[in-house]
């Protein structure tokens, strides 16, 4: 990123919406942060833009570079605002919707319900065709019978299809097909081919992935074509370009045509943003931490990279504590940065259950009404509530003084609706949802260290979000984490997430083969196709051929398992002898993820991976003053803060941060602010600032 180039990032979150101006020259970043609009998120959007814009005193036509991360899929998922859709699948397979798969979230609960198909039963259609598992055609396809479907669709009126047909993933030609003449009858309706989507074996996650993609292709069309059309009306000429699940971008033509890489951009962001700061100082494993107003979200980087997986759902209730709980959602067969979200955001409410127990979340006020110290109408006490009662927020200076915050009104709801009913006073009431909401965190970030084989004590962590600086100090002193990194700007960084990442398009293919057996030059012919179609679609995407970069994977698994295990594969010099050390990565892997691995036990090779990479232009971070100022000169006073290992409420130091200096330290207990943010510094540990302005947090002296 060089000369007056400005880079533009825009985060629309459940409860704000982030803007990250960036201009090459000088490095400076300008960010905003406005209510999000959830009626109609390009609101915000757009309003995020104009003032950003303003801010940084930027014409329109200056962007060369505009990122954008959206929840708008999911949102039309969990808020059932689809169109109506159907859905094609082979003669004898129409049930496939319906009965879906025999894993239950909770064994022993009786109660469970299956969340209902995303396509009704009625809207679901079979045709005679049929391929083997090789791909070879058994039964050729029915074309009278798709043209029957095609008037059937027509009539029903419905706007979108998924077909997925058995075998599909290892031959297309039926799908394809079916596509064309569905095409033929009706030009405009939009159509998803599994084959093209998520090319992989098991029927039903191939179906579900396509279902998921067919159900928000008009959402998500209808939402960024609005966004450019606002875009243009403005004159910003720059490209939009959006964020995937997977931590990179593609265009806003590409999102339109497969949304479902899409349904987790905006927490991917943040990881990204986590990996980019964390890189800068030199430190490759970590974890991200992220708390906004709606939800908190751990993830993992490790050798300086985010974990993705392919088990991932949406739609399913996040549980108490426990994180969205598997088997209870829609699965999608596509990459996503590994989290783990719980409903732990500053906006989760605070209630009492019929057993009397106080709870905190996972239901949240969102952007409308919001908390109730924001004034909009809310009435049910909140986690911002609860800091605004014990001292930990500035109710003059919340968003740099732009809303001010109602500590009597969040007091009298805290007291009515949670500690009356528990016969407590009001500051143990507020201690208690802070504890509450803690704890629930504290299993999230063990979810992704220790299950999952990390030990957190040799990790750091990076927290950013509104509210995660605020919890953070906390949540490593539980985890006994050594060291914790409070970037700039927190509350924007997940905007800044966007400016940082790449054009990457994911392939995949599914073969089964013995690992012993496995022969090279066939491997070589799976993974040559995708590069080139990823080559194709980079150069259409205008990257230069010296910015590409193509990177193999191979999921793997013992014989018998029903799950894989992906490890990477050289991009050159595919021989026996890669293929052989990518078995030896498998089994270390899965000792690492499960702890215990078995040498000796046949392996087969089952999915074949591509990540087609564009590489872009970072931009770079800009270096604070380091001058003779004291950083006495940043204090701004006292407050009466409650910390619970000190008894109750002490008087404690305020720090502006915008008038801390690389070299500056502040000793605990503090509270450092900002515009979209609050640091929390607990007694005994001391916040260094380094040259990037970031505050690095440690026990003692040693930040």
């Amino acid at each position: 990123m060089t000369g007056n180039q400005f880079h533009l990032g825009i985060d629309v979150g459940g409860t704000f919406t982030d803007a990250v101006l960036i201009r090459g020259e000088t490095a400076r970043i300008d960010t905003v942060k406005v209510p999000s609009t959830p009626a109609d998120p390009a609101i915000g959007f757009m309003e995020a833009l104009s003032r950003v814009l303003a801010k940084g005193g930027v014409a329109p036509g200056s962007i060369s570079h505009l990122v954008h991360g959206t929840t708008v899929a999911t949102n039309s998922l969990i808020e059932g605002k689809t169109p109506r859709t159907a859905f094609i699948t082979t003669e004898g397979f129409g049930d496939m919707l319906e009965i879906a798969r025999q894993v239950r979230p909770s064994l022993y609960d009786v109660h469970f319900e299956k969340l209902r198909p995303l396509v009704p039963r009625d809207l679901c259609w079979e045709v005679p065709e049929r391929l083997d598992a090789a791909g070879g055609v058994l039964r050729p396809l029915d074309e009278d019978a798709v043209r029957g479907i095609s008037r059937a669709l027509a009539e029903r009126g419905v706007r979108s299809v998924a077909v997925c047909l058995l075998h599909g993933y290892a031959n297309p030609v039926h799908e394809t097909r079916v596509g064309e003449i569905l095409r033929e009858g009706d030009p405009d309706l939009l159509i998803s081919l599994s084959s093209s989507v998520c090319p992989e074996f098991r029927e039903y996650f191939r179906a579900s992935t396509c279902v998921i993609n067919a159900c928000i292709v008009p959402v998500v069309a209808r939402y960024l074509a609005g966004i450019e059309e606002g875009l243009g009306r403005v004159g910003v000429e720059a490209e939009l370009l959006v964020m995937q699940s997977n931590g990179g971008v593609l265009t806003a033509a590409q999102a339109t045509s497969k949304p479902v890489f899409m349904v987790e951009s905006g927490p991917a962001a943040g990881v990204v943003a986590a990996n980019f700061i964390a890189g800068q100082l030199g430190r490759a494993d970590l974890i991200s931490f992220d708390m906004g107003g709606t939800t908190a979200k751990a993830g993992l980087i490790l050798d300086g990279r985010p974990r993705v997986t392919k088990e991932y759902e949406v739609g399913a209730q996040a549980q108490p504590g426990q994180g969205m709980t598997r088997a209870a959602g829609y699965p999608i067969r596509t990459p996503v940065i590994d989290l783990v979200e719980v409903g732990a955001g500053g906006g989760s409410l605070a209630w009492v259950d019929p057993g009397g127990g106080l709870r905190v979340g996972p239901r949240s006020a969102g952007a409308d009404p919001g908390p109730i110290c924001y004034g909009r109408g809310g009435t049910e006490p909140t986690i911002t509530d609860a800091n605004l009662v014990l001292g930990r927020l500035n109710p003059d200076y919340f968003l740099g003084g732009e809303m001010a915050l109602d500590l009597h009104a969040a007091a009298a709801g805290i007291r009515e609706r949670c500690a009356r009913p528990l016969g407590l006073d009001l500051t143990a009431a507020a201690h208690g949802i802070i504890e509450i909401a803690n704890a629930t965190m504290i299993n999230a970030l063990r979810l992704v260290t220790v299950r999952r084989g990390n030990d957190p004590r040799e990790l750091s962590m990076v927290a950013f979000g509104g509210a995660g600086p605020l919890h953070a100090n906390r949540l490593c002193e539980e985890m006994r984490i050594p060291s914790l990194v409070v970037p700039p700007s927190p509350g924007t960084a997940s905007a800044l997430g966007l400016l940082v990442t790449d054009l990457r398009h994911e392939f995949s293919r599914t073969r089964v083969m013995s690992a012993a057996d496995a022969d090279t030059e066939r491997v070589g012919s799976l993974f040559e196709p995708m590069e080139e179609e990823g080559r194709r679609t980079l150069q259409r995407e205008g990257v230069a051929r010296e910015n590409m970069e193509f990177r193999r994977g191979i999921e793997m698994r013992y014989v018998g398992q029903s799950s894989e295990v992906a490890v990477t594969c050289p991009s050159e010099g595919l021989d026996a002898r890669a293929l052989a050390d990518a078995a030896r990565s498998f089994h270390r892997e899965h000792e690492r993820a499960y702890g215990h691995g078995y040498p000796e036990q046949p392996v087969e090779l089952v999915n074949f991976t591509v990540a087609a990479i564009g590489r872009m232009a970072r931009p770079r971070l800009r270096r604070i003053a380091s001058n003779g100022t004291s950083v006495s000169d940043a204090r701004t006073g006292t407050r009466r803060v409650f910390f619970a290992d000190a008894g109750g409420f002490i008087e404690t130091a305020l720090y502006e941060r915008s008038r801390l200096r690389a070299g500056h330290a502040v000793v605990g207990p503090a509270i450092i602010e900002e515009v979209d943010s609050t640091t929390l510094v607990h007694a005994g540990y001391r916040a260094a600032v380094d040259e990037f302005g970031n505050l690095l947090i440690a026990a003692g002296a040693r930040a």
